[in-house]
C-alpha cells in the first residue's frame, strides 16, 4: 500500500526520485503517470493501473459517462521508466497541468500516488479537510 506524504526535490528540470517506501511497493520498473481529476498527477504500477483501469474499459461505449472517463484516464496517460534508484522525469504536459515548477509534495492515496504543486495541496487540504 502506497502511503505517506513525502516532499522529493526535483533534480534538475521535472526530475525526481521516488521515496524508498514507495518504491518498496512499486514491482517492476516501470509507472503509469495521468492526469489527476484535480490539478495533480497520478501515477501508478503498471499492473495496478490495468486492474483499476479494467472497470472503465469494461463499460460500453455507448455509455457517454464511460467514454469521458476513458478520455480523462487514457488520453494524457504514459508509461514512463524507472531508473536505478526510481528516478523518472514528469512529462512535461503534466507538470504544466499540475503547476508544478519547482517543488513538488508526492502523497501516497493507497492504490497510487499523486504529485502536487506545493500550494495547491495545501489549499486542497483546507477546503476538504480543515486547516492542518
Amino acid at each position: 500500500m502506497i502511503l505517506g506524504t513525502y516532499k522529493p526535490k526535483l533534480i534538475g528540470e521535472r526530475r525526481i526520485a521516488l521515496p524508498r517506501k514507495i518504491r518498496k511497493e512499486i514491482k517492476g520498473k516501470r509507472i503509469v503517470m495521468t492526469i489527476g481529476f484535480e490539478k495533480c498527477i497520478l501515477g501508478f504500477e503498471e499492473k495496478k493501473w490495468e486492474e483499476v483501469t479494467a472497470s472503465d474499459l469494461a463499460r460500453p461505449l455507448s455509455d457517454s459517462e464511460g467514454r469521458e472517463l476513458r478520455r480523462k484516464m487514457f488520453a494524457e496517460a504514459t508509461v514512463v521508466d524507472l531508473g536505478v534508484q526510481g528516478r523518472f522525469v514528469i512529462p512535461e504536459v503534466m507538470a504544466k497541468y499540475a503547476g508544478i515548477k519547482d517543488e513538488v509534495n508526492l502523497i501516497g492515496a493507497g492504490d497510487h500516488f499523486e504529485i502536487w504543486e506545493p500550494v495547491s495541496w495545501q489549499k486542497y487540504k483546507e477546503k476538504n479537510y480543515g486547516s492542518s
